[in-house]
């Protein structure tokens, strides 16, 4: 891909195996999530960031939902990891400035780096007590077709 002059090459992670969690519905999610997060671009960046949101959405709300139902122990904390996120998208934005590339990667090297931090230690910590205790009582969660909750109020996807 050449890169046009006076711009810079696009901030971009791909998705690896190393980022397994070991429930290969979370780890579907999240690997959609890294190809949106990847398809950010300057000329389709609001159909993008629109079709990103929903999926996070329907991410938080299924990885919840298996939490819940399996009884993490953890779960009230990384819900509360999830609002942080959402607060901190909001506030991006929220802040009413103009689409730049500058700006697109800003939120693509944000969006990438919470991704994998979140993934690496607490979707990670999850996944290791869901494959010791979880799994017994919990199945997998459908696609959440309601966007309700906190996260979707925020970024007002009701």
């Amino acid at each position: 891909m050449a890169v046009e002059e006076g711009r810079k090459a696009p901030f971009v992670i791909e998705w690896r195996d190393g980022f397994k969690i070991s429930i290969a519905q979370v780890d579907d999610e999240h690997r959609r999530l890294f190809q949106l997060v990847k398809a950010l671009d300057l000329d389709t960046v609001d159909q993008t960031l629109e079709e990103l949101l929903e999926y996070v959405v329907t991410h938080f709300t299924n990885e919840q939902a298996l939490m819940e139902r399996s009884g993490y122990p953890a779960f009230e904390h990384h819900l509360k990891l999830h609002e942080e996120f959402g607060n901190h998208v909001a506030d991006f934005l929220g802040s009413g400035d103009a689409w730049t590339d500058e700006r697109v990667q800003e939120l693509r090297r944000f969006l990438n780096k919470w991704l994998i931090g979140h993934i690496m230690t607490h979707d990670l910590r999850f996944g290791k007590w869901y494959a010791e205790n979880g799994h017994r009582s919990a199945g997998l969660v459908q696609a959440a077709p309601e966007r309700r909750g906190f996260f979707a109020r925020l970024l007002g996807l009701r």
